[in-house]
This record gives C-alpha cells, sequence and structure tokens, in this order.
C-alpha cells in the first residue's frame, strides 16, 4: 500500500469534520488550534504534529490513531486494520465510554492470543477501572487476589 499524504489527510478530515456537523471555527476552538492552522491541515498545506491530531481526533470523537496513519505517522500497512477495528469500535454511538474500552482490552487480549498483540501496551486502550483482573468468574487474577475481596459488586457466596 502506498504511504498516505497530507491531502489525504485533509480531506478525512474534513469529511469527519462535517460528519460532525462542526464549522471549521467550532472545530478549531474545540482542538485548541487556531482556525487558520486548521484551515491549511484541511487544505493538505500543513503536516500537523502528533499532538495536534491527537487534539483534533479528540475533538472530531474518533481515534487519533487513524489520523496518525493517514499523517503517515504510523506504518498504513501494519496497523490500518487494527487501527480500522478501533476507530469502528470508539466511533459507536450506542456504546459507553467505559464499555468501548472493555471491548478494545477484549480485542487486544484475542490479537495477542493469536500473535498480532501490538507489543505494548497502550495506557489510554487499558486504564478502565474495575476491568482489570474482573474475570467475571470470582477467580483470582494475575496479581493473586481473589476480586470478589476487592470487588464491591461481587457478593460471597
Amino acid at each position: 500500500m502506498a504511504s498516505l499524504n497530507v491531502g489525504n489527510l485533509g480531506e478525512y478530515l474534513r469529511e469527519q469534520r462535517r460528519n460532525a456537523q462542526l464549522s471549521l471555527r467550532q472545530l478549531a476552538d474545540a482542538a485548541g488550534v487556531s482556525n487558520p492552522y486548521l484551515s491549511q491541515i484541511e487544505r493538505g498545506l500543513r503536516k500537523p504534529s502528533a499532538e495536534v491530531l491527537q487534539q483534533v481526533a479528540k475533538a472530531l470523537r474518533i481515534s487519533a490513531e487513524t489520523l496518525y496513519v493517514r499523517a503517515g505517522i504510523l506504518d498504513a500497512e501494519r496497523d490500518l486494520n487494527e487501527v480500522e477495528t478501533r476507530a469502528v469500535i470508539l466511533a459507536d454511538p450506542t456504546l459507553d465510554e467505559r464499555q468501548k474500552q472493555v471491548l478494545l482490552q477484549i480485542y487486544e487480549s484475542f490479537r495477542k492470543e493469536n500473535g498480532f498483540g501490538s507489543g505494548e501496551e497502550r495506557a489510554s486502550d487499558t486504564d478502565v477501572p474495575g476491568a482489570e483482573g474482573d474475570d467475571a468468574d470470582g477467580e483470582t487474577d494475575d496479581s493473586g487476589t481473589d476480586d470478589s475481596e476487592t470487588d464491591p459488586r461481587r457478593t460471597a457466596g
């Protein structure tokens, strides 16, 4: 697959902004970047930093990884399928934030089990309160503690 150019990033950002029904000014304010700078990014005249892309992704409520791939920051061939899957999960309006993060954890655990793990944990995808070691069966997790002792949702039985 050919590397993606900045113009493609700009077109994608414009499409996402329009889908979110935001004006250029509204997105610039939400992302904390200047209106002219965002306009230049959309027109393919500027290549934004990863930090700016992350701010824009957060404002659009889309995956920053998708923007990184489109900007050429991540290897498109290696990461595109994983990024697209994550983006679809994160964009699903029928799931709340906790459900999205738990689903991403499950997805990553299956990838690792099948030998396709990312090799490093992504902190943003694993920081779900109560999700680590929460096996839903009362068994001990990797820390050696019984979940029913630390999780108020569980009852002794």
